[in-house]
């Protein structure tokens, strides 16, 4: 156009080109030069600069001579204007602040050039930048280097395979516990650990032919069905609890609370929890109680501290009752103890722990007006409809154990068989009606935190292999061998199950003593019970409550040792030096002083 443009002689052929269509000057399809969305503008710059154009068209594919693709979507133009433009806004891209920069450089593409590569230089000398190509590099050498040693079939690893369990336990835990350093999620952590210890144990732990055994198979599939159940359980009840709080069904125990202080709701979430727990179950509870504190506390740090206390509080509550932990449901059904006595002799020391670290941890809250910026609406009457799906949510988690009980089926069935009903009724109450699929169970399970459950999958499913290989029993088989009394040795395994999960470690130790030795509610029993239940809370990984926390409210592992370990470690304690206390009075012939005395060398052995 441009040679048209001078090559015109008159103002009358001038007129012409100018009034003529565009179709006569412009350049063909297959002549545009083009370049793709995903390069960069130093790359654009240098493309229009070589070619001698201004104008770049811009596409999704772009060959490599720059024409562009027959197929290609066109997203746009560019131009050298448009670019430099840009570049000038930079102060350090300027072409003035470069030339000052370079002045042994004429070409602004070159100078350019070196400013980008001083740039790339800085940043590879960031601390930031160092840690992150650390950690990559680590990560391949460690994945490489894994592999390749479980290839090689080594006679190393088949003699040493309980060693590399134990070591990819520990990496494992690490990049768990530092997740906010790696930023390697840790579900994806977990699974791995998961996966490497089953391989070791399958292939090389006992086996020499370095192919899983059909044994090391049934053993396999019994430690999924048994990580299966929580799962699951954990599955239906958040969905329950879900599908409560899309009807407002809290309401009902919201409408209860109107204090504005956080220090006096610290305290009523706390007690709340704790007796909740004893009926429902702990892991149950602290789903309920976490999706309750989003509502009263609008604060992120605020409702961490909420939600760790409300660990606390469940494992706490759970102990006294033969339903509400886990572990003490296992010594129950294994007749170690039995109802009453485990209610009567363990309700104090329970309380007394869950008090004795509310009341170290209340000190970490500060008053402020926040309270009063939560998201609840001012007290008022809860429609029938929310009501109704309210009472019906709590049914089905109280029935749980009822069913259980009833029926000999695991509690996950229950749950599950609570979730259907609920799923049921919902669809009931909202027959027919348009707009309304918040309120149903599908919206309620597409909002569930799938991560948290794989998490938990691979936590439960990594600790069972420590359980199959006899590494959790040879645990406790030291601790009986090395430890000078059977108070000291329950303590222990409470602190032990603040980092491994306390289902193995009491199913461990019930193997250990035979119950024709140590009958129906002995003193030792009533001890694990109260110790592997309230001693997980003292780490966040420690119970099912824990981790469910790491996964509703992203609580990571280093904040909850820093804030809570040592308020948990408080309660424990105290909660220990009461039950040895109680039973001195209660069984009489020992007095005061022995059982002092006792708690004060449990206490001092382990610290």
């Amino acid at each position: 156009s441009t040679v048209r443009a001078e090559g015109a002689n008159t103002e009358v052929e001038d007129a012409k080109f100018i009034v003529s269509p565009v179709s006569q000057y412009v350049t063909p399809t297959d002549k545009l030069l083009g370049i793709a969305d995903t390069d960069t503008a130093n790359k654009a710059i240098a493309a229009m600069q070589n070619s001698g154009v201004r104008h770049l068209v811009v596409a999704d594919q772009v060959l490599a001579d720059d024409r562009i693709s027959s197929g290609a979507d066109i997203r746009g133009v560019i131009s050298m204007q448009d670019v430099m433009s840009t570049v000038q806004k930079d102060e350090r891209l300027s072409l003035e602040s470069l030339a000052k920069k370079f002045p042994g450089i004429d070409d602004p593409i070159a100078q350019m050039r070196e400013e980008q590569k001083s740039q790339a230089n800085d940043l590879a000398k960031n601390p930031e930048t160092i840690k992150e190509d650390i950690i990559r590099v680590g990560t391949a050498v460690l994945s490489v280097a894994s592999i390749g040693l479980f290839l090689s079939q080594s006679a190393w690893l088949h003699e040493n395979s309980q060693l590399v369990m134990i070591a990819i336990f520990v990496i494992g835990y690490i990049g768990i516990i530092f997740e906010e350093v790696f930023e390697f999620n840790k579900a994806a952590v977990a699974l791995l650990m998961n996966t490497g210890m089953w391989i070791t144990y399958a292939d090389f732990y006992q086996n020499d032919s370095g192919v899983a055994t059909k044994g090391v198979l049934e053993q396999l599939k019994e430690q999924l069905s048994e990580v299966s159940d929580i799962c699951f359980f954990l599955l239906a009840a958040s969905t329950i609890v879900e599908v409560v709080d899309a009807h407002q069904g809290f309401k009902v125990i919201t409408n209860l609370i109107t204090t504005k202080s956080k220090k006096a709701l610290f305290w009523v979430i706390g007690f709340l929890t704790f007796f909740l727990s004893a009926i429902l179950n702990n892991l149950t509870v602290t789903i309920v109680m976490v999706s309750l504190l989003r509502k009263l506390v609008p604060n992120d740090d605020d409702r961490r501290l909420f939600g760790a206390m409300v660990v606390v509080a469940a494992n706490a509550g759970g102990v006294w009752t033969p339903i509400g932990d886990v572990t003490t449901t296992m010594l129950w059904i294994n007749n170690n103890l039995s109802t009453v006595p485990t209610v009567t002799e363990l309700f104090l020391p329970s309380i007394v722990c869950l008090v004795g670290s509310l009341a170290f941890l209340v000190n970490q809250v500060e008053e402020d007006s926040s309270l009063e910026e939560s998201t609840l609406p001012e007290p008022s009457t809860l429609a029938p409809r929310g009501k109704l799906v309210f009472w019906a949510g709590i049914a089905s988690l109280l029935a749980v154990p009822i069913f259980s009980e009833l029926t000999g089926l695991p509690p996950y069935v229950a749950m599950l068989t609570g979730l259907g009903a609920m799923w049921t009724l919902t669809d009931l109450i909202h027959f027919g009606e348009e707009g309304e699929a918040e309120m149903k169970v599908p919206a309620a399970l597409s909002k569930l935190d799938t991560s948290g459950i794989l998490f938990f999958l691979g936590i439960l499913m990594s600790i069972g292999v420590l359980d199959r290989s006899g590494l959790l029993k040879d645990l406790a088989v030291f601790l009986n061998e090395n430890l000078p009394s059977q108070d000291i040795i329950a303590t222990v395994i409470g602190i032990a199950s603040a980092l491994i999960d306390n289902v193995p470690l009491v199913a461990a130790t019930m193997g250990m003593y035979d119950i024709a030795d140590y009958g129906t509610d002995d003193k030792l029993w009533q001890l694990i019970a109260l110790c592997a239940g309230t001693g997980g809370s003292i780490l966040i990984i420690g119970s099912a409550s824990g981790v469910a926390l790491m996964g509703l409210e992203k609580v990571d592992f280093l904040w909850y040792a820093k804030k809570v370990s040592l308020g948990a470690a408080v309660g424990y304690f105290a909660g220990i030096a009461t039950y040895l206390a109680q039973n001195a009075i209660l069984h009489g012939g020992e007095g005061l002083v022995l059982p002092a005395m006792a708690a004060t060398d449990t206490i001092a052995a382990v610290m």
